[in-house]
């Protein structure tokens, strides 16, 4: 990537240089992709052992190079500006911090940790090394969360009531692998997978959570670890939040239905950009990104079936992953705030943590209690 201009200097300034750590799903199709297509930064390393993964990062960013460890990326820590953590959840807290203890700036893939304490340790280290730490949760640039957020801002639905939100999957036999194990180590399970999503956008668009209940099941046979879990939230402002995570969804719920004082939104369907970057579409490339068509815009209105035409069409806003890393990029260079912070991921994984208490222990859970 070329020098880009200093806002205030108009001089040069070079590229950022990122090391990312991980070529699976999340590095090889979000974290990859995403960096590439951002001004200011430039992919530096991929490290992975895996030799096939190795290949396909050099075909896919010839003007990275490869490692085998991230030992060896902080090593070279000097020649580095940030660090991306797209590997296993069990790695996500020694890998940020040992970059944080190499001078480095840090995104890791969410789950930041696997308990809100973790989270808080990595933020309180971060902080004391003026280093920036995030989570790297994409969907809050979903095209249809972006687009509910508008509506609720905009006093569209009036005193917002009742949200409720799924991610669901129609996945009858498990694919294996450590998102699947039981092993609590791997910190597997729908919950922590779909549900880092779901509770961060809840608390994003209402504020903390008051209180927490919860249901998980393994349903599927040889399943290992919860495939089909429901979370209900009551904000401390007073809003419900009504969240869904499924493998074992035989037919598809609405992704959001939120309820309002005045009106209602529904709007079925996933954002397009997670199916456009497995197709290998990159930002950027002269197609229109993250927009999708009007006959999967949702509706807005009261008393009427969106199912039977009722309701107004809401054109729905594009998605933006892109955002994101350009976010991250001003941060690094301002020395300003991330898009999303360590202190906004412990919060979320403190709900997570209440969650699993509240599907053991069969009650609900104050999130006082947990503090």
């Amino acid at each position: 990537m070329d020098a880009a201009p200093d806002d205030a200097t108009g001089a040069l300034r070079a590229p950022l240089r990122v090391g990312l750590i991980g070529y699976g799903l999340a590095g090889s199709v979000f974290h990859a992709p995403l960096l590439a297509a951002t001004d200011g930064l430039v992919l530096d390393t991929v490290v992975t052992a895996n030799p096939e993964r190795r290949r396909q990062a050099l075909a896919e960013h010839p003007g990275a190079r490869t490692a085998d460890s991230a030992d060896a990326l902080f090593a070279r820590a000097g020649e580095l500006d940030l660090i991306v953590v797209a590997s296993p959840n069990r790695t996500h807290v020694p890998l940020a911090r040992a970059a944080l203890e190499a001078g480095l700036p840090v995104v890791v893939d969410k789950p930041l940790a696997a308990t809100a304490a973790e989270a808080e340790s990595l933020a309180a280290l971060a902080d004391s090394r003026g280093l920036l730490l995030s989570a790297f949760q994409n969907r809050r640039w979903d095209n249809d969360f972006r687009t509910v957020a508008r509506l609720v801002s905009d006093g569209a639905l009036g005193r917002v009531l009742r949200f409720e939100s799924r991610f669901e999957r129609w996945r009858p036999r498990p694919k294996g692998g450590w998102r699947e194990s039981g092993d609590p180590a791997e910190v597997g399970g729908i919950l922590y997978d779909l549900g880092s999503h779901l509770v961060d956008q809840a608390l994003a668009l209402f504020g903390p959570a008051a209180t927490v209940y919860a249901e998980a099941d393994v349903r599927r046979d040889s399943a290992e670890a919860d495939d089909d879990t429901f979370i209900a939230l009551t904000h401390t402002g007073g809003v419900r939040s009504h969240l869904w995570m499924s493998a074992t969804a035989s037919q598809l719920g609405p992704r959001f239905r939120v309820l309002g004082s005045t009106a209602g939104y529904v709007k079925y369907g996933l954002d397009p950009q997670e199916a456009a970057l497995r197709e290998g579409l990159r930002p950027g490339d002269g197609r229109a990104w993250g927009v999708e068509a009007e006959s999967s815009w949702g509706r807005l209105g009261a008393g009427e079936s969106p199912l039977t035409g009722g309701g107004e069409p809401v054109r729905t806003l594009p998605g933006d992953y892109p955002a994101y890393y350009a976010a991250i990029a001003d941060a690094l260079r301002t020395g300003g705030r991330p898009p999303v912070t360590a202190t906004e991921a412990a919060a979320a994984l403190r709900v997570l943590e209440a969650a699993k208490t509240s599907a053991a222990e069969g009650r609900t859970v104050r999130l006082e209690e947990t503090r």
